[in-house]
């Protein structure tokens, strides 16, 4: 008998026929409460599950026969790891085969925050175009500007590694989830007052831990040039959204650029009134290739692990 597993999304055909001879899946359709989850989990092995899904103490419990819990993230902070690991689960996550698509999605936003291109996008569609002048929708040109980046794990070198493609000078600060074995080439180390105080586009990559939550709050966006852009693809309650508001009502800074939310798929409803504002629907790794090696990984890990072999990437607390 094949051991059975959960696997909370749609992931491709190839991916599924794989994970289908060597298990018996049931697949939900759709996003599932805890409490759902709690009650189709129960005798599975494994749990294939998303960044949207919870899986606290509940689903854990109730998932008995779990010998894995694969997200296919490279963030767990939707699964409570410590509790996982106290009943022997591994826990894998999916690194480094979304970071460069991470990476150029910062960018894409990072220029179309600078150069106001959504801006300029949305005015065209309503019509409001009266044609070229020489002072029409002025940004900010990126040549000779400071790039700071908070976090410098993978995807936070991967950004300031593209830097110098637009003249930009790089500074960091670690704050959880950097790799300082690592640094990135020409790039400074600040604390992150001296980043917020220095930088003319600040761009988050940290993982979401207590320490992170609302790391930018009323007291560092005021700490921020006016003439500065905040870019966030980490996690949505990295950034107090309410604080956000604040700083783009009393103008401290020039704009902000967000692919994550603190209550998604909720999001501050004062955010739609700022056009110095560039809003994604959480789709910085959303390339075919990409999301494709997520859950390649995902189903590896999940191979692995329930035929006895170790986990291609376990999440660990060290």
């Amino acid at each position: 008998m094949n051991p059975p597993v959960l696997l909370t999304c749609r992931i491709p055909s190839a991916l599924l026929a794989r994970l289908n001879e060597a298990c018996d899946v049931e697949r939900l359709e759709g996003p599932a409460a805890p409490f759902v989850l709690a009650d189709r989990v129960r005798g599975k092995h494994a749990l294939i599950c998303l960044l949207t899904d919870e899986v606290g103490r509940a689903v854990i419990d109730a998932g008995q026969a779990l010998r894995i819990i694969a997200n296919i993230a490279v963030g767990y902070n939707n699964i409570d790891v410590a509790h996982a690991r106290s009943r022997g689960i591994v826990v894998t996550n999916t690194p480094d085969v979304l970071t460069e698509a991470t990476a150029e999605f910062t960018w894409g936003l990072i220029l179309a925050a600078a150069r106001r291109i959504a801006e300029g996008e949305r005015l065209l569609r309503r019509g409001a175009w009266k044609g070229w002048a020489l002072d029409f929708l002025l940004g900010m040109e990126l040549r000779g500007k400071q790039l700071g980046v908070v976090g410098m794990g993978r995807i936070g070198r991967a950004v300031a590694a593209k830097a110098p493609a637009f003249g930009m000078r790089v500074a960091f600060a670690e704050q959880g989830g950097g790799d300082a074995a690592s640094p990135v080439e020409h790039a400074i180390r600040l604390s992150l007052d001296e980043l917020l105080v220095r930088s003319d586009v600040v761009t988050l990559h940290v993982p979401l831990t207590p320490a992170t939550r609302h790391l930018i709050d009323r007291r560092a966006l005021a700490r921020m040039k006016r003439t500065a852009i905040l870019v966030n693809t980490s996690r949505g309650p990295v950034v107090d959204e309410d604080a956000l508001i604040w700083a783009l009502e009393e103008r401290l800074i020039a704009g902000a650029a967000l692919d994550v939310y603190e209550r998604e798929p909720e999001f501050h409803p004062k955010l739609l009134e700022f056009e110095n504002v560039v809003l994604a629907p959480h789709i910085a790794s959303a390339t075919r290739e990409t999301r494709t090696a997520m859950a390649e990984l995902a189903v590896r890990n999940v191979l692995n692990v329930l035929s006895g072999q170790p986990p291609l990437t376990p999440v660990t607390l060290d």
